[in-house]
C-alpha cells in the first residue's frame, strides 16, 4: 500500500535529498518553521539581468475604478513582466514592479498590457542599479518597543 505524502512529509523528503547528512533537529525546526508560515517557500534567485531583462520598473498605478482593484491584481497576475504588486498608502491604488527587456519594451507593457486594466494614469520609476537587496534581519525588538506593546 503506498503513502501519501503531505506537505510535511515532502518538506522532511526535500531537505534529506539536498542533503543526505543533514541533522534531525535541522529537519525538525526547518519543518517547524515551515508549518508555523516564517520560513516561505525554497525557490532559486534568477539575475533578471543575465537573462535580458535590462529594465526594472517601479510604477504606481491610478484606476479608474479603485473597487476593481482584485479584478486589476487578478490580471496583473497574467503578465510576466509583473514581479510584484503591492497595496499602498499615499495616492497610487497599487504600486508594481516589473522587468522589461529595454525601454522599448517598458512602453509595450504600459501601452498594451497595463492601460487596458482600466488605469486613469500611471507614474513610472525606471531603477538605473539594485543597491541592497538582502533578507529580512532578524532583530530583537528594543525595551521601548515592546512596552507599547503590552
Amino acid at each position: 500500500m503506498a503513502h501519501r505524502l503531505d506537505a510535511l512529509d515532502r518538506k522532511i523528503l526535500e531537505l534529506v535529498i539536498a542533503d543526505a547528512r543533514v541533522p534531525f533537529l535541522e529537519v525538525a525546526r526547518a519543518c517547524k518553521l515551515t508549518t508555523l508560515g516564517i520560513l516561505k517557500g525554497s525557490q532559486f534567485n534568477i539575475d533578471p539581468e543575465k537573462i535580458g531583462y535590462e529594465t526594472c520598473a517601479y510604477i504606481g498605478l491610478f484606476l479608474k475604478d479603485p473597487e476593481r482593484f482584485d479584478e486589476v491584481v487578478e490580471e496583473l497576475r497574467k503578465i510576466p513582466e509583473v514581479v510584484e504588486c503591492h497595496y499602498t498608502t499615499g495616492g497610487f491604488d497599487m504600486f508594481i514592479k516589473i522587468y522589461a527587456y529595454n525601454n522599448h519594451h517598458l512602453l509595450n507593457v504600459i501601452h498594451d498590457k497595463l492601460q487596458p486594466l482600466g488605469l486613469s494614469r500611471s507614474e513610472t520609476i525606471i531603477s538605473f542599479n539594485e543597491a541592497i537587496h538582502r533578507p529580512i534581519a532578524i532583530i530583537e525588538p528594543e525595551e521601548d518597543d515592546e512596552e507599547e506593546e503590552e
